[in-house]
């Protein structure tokens, strides 16, 4: 039987060096040698019978047949392994409420990079778990805020601040939004452009003040801003911006502001990496890893699991393996405890994600070296090595094995207990004999301290229930039934003394006599545990994770032939029968009759069916994470492209109704609104990949009820404008505004370069920016609308300012205007057929769209709504019914006209040599209602496939059977372990 010897334990709260001492002073020697443990100084390296000598808190010497101090402590550590002190990277503390105001506080209460986070310790729990998961040092993080603060490192004995470590300067930076004040920003679309706002402010901020110390006589002094001063200094420092994600589309999203900004980037992670680990790797960044592993869907009964997704199923299965995926991809990281429900669980993942292929070395790491690297603290920490901080995790074996237990922790070279040994390790087998004079066999295993047992007699095993162990005191129970004893519960109690166990056996009656139980072997020599063995999923990736997920993107063919169809060109050739494409290099190249195909080229014979090019919606809100920023009425920065979703279903949905481009717009919260974004609908890019970089940009303005807010209830009256008056003012305003903004640079400008170098230079400003970009024709307006004498006041807005309007969105009065909005050279995009909805479509009319296109507008159908993107063709149809239209005309409501709106005419929206090879193939008539969509292609790549997707909806069915099966096999196994004894 293996015994233990324990460690000697010294506990201090505090240690300091300028507190007074109270009593008697306390002049112990501080020199102890561990002796004869198992030594992992850092990963990959191991001695076997290791010592280490610490003094005075630091390690004097460490390694194998090294000389021990006379004057040191031994203790012997044989049996034990001991690994350098853990480091977490990511442990929130609460930021105090600030009593005072500073008058040189930021303007918005969300960025306050001057705080410092560690001013007070961690809360009691906090440390305790910490503690008990071989932590010995955690970065204290702040947890409100976008600009949060920089974090501290502070020691675990008690993180007190006194103790703090002198590390790298990290500033922690959380997209957070939606204040209770209702203040800006109220989205995170307000969220991100703050964050550039900002550090476009520090940038100039550091250049204003040094001008302005250099020639005063020149210049208005700045404001004093602690915020932006801290970060000019982290950014002129080249210190980490660590961003807290919460997906791997954040991920991304903080990979291209980092690089705008040149920032040294770290990212705390969100577990999803493994879906976008190519671009993380390329992206070539600091990760703070969370072991967040997903619980088990709830799918007990059909009806619930029907309610779960197969993304979730998959993130479920596949999840576990994100650190080795990560580690593949030699991505650096370090492991964190945070994002859990419960810390306890950091080391039961973190053994999972080792069992699944993490290497222990690599884990190791990511506790110890890594971080300690990234922090710059390498000389003090992460490592046992000569001269370094005596931080130590001491356990009962390896650390990734779950029966191995945290003993004790140094730290600073001081001991911490953990875990209370008891004297003996009584794992193994005993024999006992029994009242009916039958030899049983009592086998114990799992941990040191809290073992599980059995009893067993011939091949019948019956668990042992309520296993208790301290000290030398060892208690158990067991029902008597399965042995053919009188029914009922017998109880052990007894003394551990080296191979022996004497104790009694109290039967279901109360009798007790005494037993002895006697060693016979180690568990080590006995076979395994039968548990089931965790293995690697077998799924793989897709692009993007769940539903219609691809494996690999769709290939783009050096040439494709499509032959004897019939072409809706939309061009003045009209509609073409019996008649050929040819595309190369995702270009259209020829249209015509009996065209030959390159060799090698991909041929599909179209007979029979109709080809249209792919359909546009040019007024949408698809793939959006964040609509509105709604807490102010000019928001201009703001971008779509900063919060694009390319996993969103509903583009998969309508390139299954031939739809290929859609302008996604900021929501109609704000008379200036966000920047548009235009959109290829490329399933299973990411979203950088989505964007159609030949769109010109665009801004949405928005007129009527939703703008003053008249229909948004009792608790938004106070943000101007609340009437219609003041909407048509506060546009003007902006215009000014940016009008001065622009004048100010042009003065700047005009100066000489002596002059320029002793004046301040105007501010970046986003907002006036995006503005300015209007007036200058740079950026194009589109104006959500309805009631023609906002939309008439607007055109005269326009005029008065030089503006060339694009397009007013919805405009369902526009036919009464008409005369006005041709004169004025924009289009319309409308609703084939909604009225009804709020008061202010009253006299809305299904021959709107009709009637503008016999006046010379250019008109288009759009679909506002992720159902009606997916049949925009029926919506088309349906300007048959409402007027005297050819169906070219009709269909050209849905492809050329929104093209020539967007002003991609030049690249999409009809059939014709030089454009991108954006095309639907249809079984029939494309403007009928009984026709389907057979395939859409996308820049000569085949993104939908009416075969193709009986497929993948047959193969996601299975797959998601199979997974709910997969969890009720692994619950089952749970259930069994639970109910199988004392653990």
């Amino acid at each position: 039987m293996k015994r233990i010897t324990a460690i000697f334990f010294i506990l201090a709260a505090v240690w300091t060096q300028t507190a007074p001492e109270l009593g008697l002073r306390d002049r112990t020697p501080r020199v102890y040698a561990i002796t004869n443990a198992r030594v992992i100084p850092e990963p990959g390296v191991v001695w076997e019978a290791g010592t280490i000598v610490i003094r005075d808190g630091r390690i004097e010497n460490a390694g194998e047949n090294i000389s021990i101090p006379e004057d040191a402590r031994v203790l012997d550590g044989t049996g034990k392994t001991v690994y350098a002190g853990f480091i977490d990277l990511d442990v929130e503390t609460e930021i105090p409420e600030r009593e005072v105001e500073s008058v040189s506080r930021n303007w918005n209460p969300g960025v306050h990079p001057e705080y410092v986070s560690g001013d007070t310790p961690f809360d009691k729990k906090t440390l305790k778990a910490l503690r008990e998961l071989g932590f010995t040092t955690a970065l204290s993080v702040p947890n409100k805020g976008i600009f949060r603060g920089s974090s501290r490192l502070l020691n675990l004995a008690d993180s007190a601040p006194e103790n703090a470590l002198d590390a790298e300067a990290v500033q922690w930076v959380t997209f957070e939004y939606g204040h209770d004040d209702k203040g800006y920003p109220g989205s995170l679309l307000g969220s991100i452009a703050l964050f550039r706002q900002t550090l476009y402010d520090a940038d100039w901020y550091t250049n204003a003040r040094s001008i302005f110390e250099q020639y005063p006589e020149n210049n208005r002094r700045p404001e004093i801003d602690d915020a932006l001063e801290i970060l000019a200094d982290h950014l002129s420092w080249g210190f980490p911006f660590c961003f807290n994600t919460t997906n791997e589309t954040d991920e991304l999203e903080m990979i291209k502001l980092a690089r705008e900004f040149s920032l040294n980037l770290w990212l705390r992670g969100s577990g999803y990496e493994y879906q976008r680990a190519g671009e993380i790797e390329a992206a070539n960044f600091f990760l703070i890893l969370p072991l967040n592993f997903p619980e088990a869907p709830l799918v007990d009964t059909p009806e619930q699991a029907l309610e779960v997704s197969l993304a979730d199923l998959r993130h479920w299965d596949l999840a576990p393996e994100n650190p080795r995926i990560l580690q593949e991809h030699n991505i650096r990281f370090a492991l964190t405890s945070s994002v859990l429900k419960e810390r306890k669980d950091f080391r039961e993942n973190l053994i999972k994600a080792v069992e699944l292929g993490l290497t222990k070395e690599n884990a190791l790491a990511a506790l110890t070296t890594t971080p300690a690297r990234e922090l710059n603290v390498d000389q003090l920490l992460g490592s046992i090595k000569k001269g370094k901080l005596a931080n130590l995790v001491v356990c009962s074996g390896d650390y990734f094995d779950r029966d191995s237990e945290i003993l004790s922790l140094w730290i600073e070279g001081r001991e911490l207990k953990i875990n209370e040994m008891p004297e003996a390790d009584i794992r193994g087998d005993w024999t006992a004999i029994l009242k009916d004079s039958t030899r049983y066999t009592i086998r114990f295993k799992g941990k040191i301290s809290t073992p599980r047992g059995s009893i067993l007699k011939d091949t019948l095993s019956v668990d042992l229930e309520g296993v208790s162990y301290q000290q030398d005191r060892l208690a158990f129970r067991f029902e008597g039934s399965s042995f053919a004893l009188p029914e009922g519960y017998y109880r052990f109690s007894g003394t551990v003394s080296d191979n022996v166990i004497a104790g009694t056996l109290t039967d279901p009656s109360g009798i007790g006599w005494p037993v002895s139980l006697n060693f016979v072997k180690n568990d080590e020599e006995q076979e395994q545990d039968t548990e089931e063995p965790v293995t690697q999923s077998e799924l793989t990736v897709r692009y993007p994770e769940g539903a219609y997920g691809l494996t690999e993107l769709p290939e783009q063919f050096d040439a494709l032939l499509i032959r004897n169809g019939t072409l809706w060109t939309c061009e003045p050739d009209g509609i073409l029968e019996n008649t050929d494409m040819l595309i190369e290099g995702g270009k259209i190249k020829k249209i015509g009759r009996n065209l030959r195909a390159p060799r090698g080229a991909k041929v599909i014979d179209a007979a029979g069916k109709q080809i249209t090019p792919g359909l546009i919606d040019c007024h949408a809100h698809l793939a959006e994470r964040s609509v509105n920023e709604g807490s102010v009425a000019i928001s201009s920065e703001v971008r779509i492209k900063d919060v694009l979703n390319p996993d969103d279903i509903n583009i998969y949905r309508q390139l299954a109704g031939g739809t290929t481009v859609s302008h996604t717009l900021h929501g109609s919260a704000n008379p200036i609104g966000g920047q548009d974004g235009v959109i290829k609908l490329r399933w299973g890019s990411s979203a950088e990949g989505l964007f159609m970089q030949e769109a010109p940009p665009g801004i949405k303005f928005a007129l009527g009820e939703n703008v003053k807010q008249s229909n948004w209830g009792d608790d938004f009256t106070t943000r101007y404008p609340q009437t219609r008056m003041g909407v048509d003012q506060i546009i003007r305003d902006a215009f000014n505004a940016a009008l001065e903004y622009e004048q100010k640079w042009d003065r700047y400008v005009a100066l000489g370069s002596t002059a320029r170098k002793k004046t301040i230079p105007p501010r970046k400003d986003l907002e006036l920016q995006a503005l300015v970009e209007v007036l200058r024709g740079k950026r194009m307006v589109h104006c959500h609308a309805y009631r023609q004498d906002e939309m008439l006041n607007l055109i005269r807005i326009a005029d008065e300012y030089g503006i060339q309007l694009a397009t007013f969105d919805h405009g369902l009065e526009a036919y009464k205007l008409a005369d006005a909005i041709a004169g004025h050279g924009m289009g319309v995009t409308t609703f084939s057929d909604w009225w009804a909805y709020k008061f202010e479509v009253y006299d809305a009319i299904p021959y709107n769209g009709n009637l503008l296109h016999d006046a010379g507008v250019v008109v288009s159908f759009n679909s506002d709504d992720g159902e009606l993107g997916r049949r925009l063709n029926y919506e088309a149809g349906k300007a048959l019914k409402y007027g005297d239209i050819s169906p070219e005309e009709a269909l050209k409501f849905v492809t050329l006209n929104p093209a020539k709106q967007l002003k991609i005419d030049s690249w999409v929206g009809s059939l014709k040599p030089g454009k991108d090879a954006d095309f639907v193939i249809w079984s029939g008539d494309p403007l009928s209602a009984s026709t389907r969509c057979e395939q859409t292609w996308i820049d000569g790549k085949k993104y939908f496939d009416i075969e193709e997707d009986l497929v993948l909806h047959e193969r996601d069915v299975a797959e998601h059977n199979i997974l709910v099966q997969k969890v009720l096999a692994q619950e089952q196994q749970g259930r069994n372990r639970e109910e199988g004894g004392s653990r």
